[in-house]
C-alpha cells in the first residue's frame, strides 16, 4: 500500500527496521519536501514487496554501469514522473538512499544518486566513492555522491 510521506510530522513507517530508521526517515521526509516545494508533488513510497521492478530497474543500472550490489536489503522504493524526468528512490535497511534521476528526452542528465543517513557507515560496496556532506534540518548530516549514466535503461 502506497505510503504518502509527511515531511512536516516525519515518521518512521515502512523504515522500523532500521538501525537509523530516524535519521532515514528524515532523509525520506527531506526528499518529500524537496519535490513538494520544487514540483508540487507528492512524494509516496511502496514496501519493497510492491515496487520490485522499480527496485530491479535501479539494481540493474547499478550493477550494468558500475557493477556495483547492494548488500543491505531494500525496505521501500517508489518511482515517478515530473517534467520529464523518470525519478526512482529506493531506501534500504542500512541507511543508504538510492535515487536515479532519468530524463527521458535523449540529451538530458541522467544520474544515480547515493545519500547516507546520519549515523551510518559507508558501505564497502560504495567506498570508492567521495562523499560530500549537506545539512539537513530534517535529517541532520546528509553525506552525498553519485555517478553519470552513460547507457540506455
Amino acid at each position: 500500500m502506497p505510503y504518502a510521506v509527511d515531511f512536516k510530522d516525519v515518521s518512521t513507517t515502512g523504515l522500523e527496521s532500521s538501525p537509523v530508521a530516524p535519521a532515514l526517515a528524515g532523509l525520506r521526509a527531506n526528499e518529500a519536501r524537496y519535490f513538494k516545494n520544487k514540483y508540487d508533488h507528492t512524494f509516496t513510497v511502496e514496501p519493497a514487496a510492491e515496487a520490485e521492478s522499480t527496485i530491479d530497474w535501479v539494481s540493474r543500472i547499478l550493477r550494468e554501469e558500475r557493477d556495483i550490489v547492494i548488500a543491505s536489503p531494500p525496505l521501500e522504493a517508489t518511482e515517478f514522473e515530473v517534467e520529464g524526468i523518470r525519478m526512482a528512490y529506493v531506501f534500504y535497511r542500512s541507511g543508504l538512499s538510492i535515487n536515479v534521476m532519468y530524463t527521458l528526452a535523449d540529451a538530458g542528465k541522467r544520474a544515480v544518486g547515493f545519500k547516507l543517513s546520519d549515523g551510518m557507515e559507508i558501505p564497502a560496496e560504495l567506498s570508492s566513492f567521495k562523499f560530500a556532506r549537506q545539512k539537513s534540518k530534517l535529517a541532520g548530516t546528509i553525506r552525498g555522491s553519485y555517478f553519470v549514466i552513460k547507457n540506455e535503461y
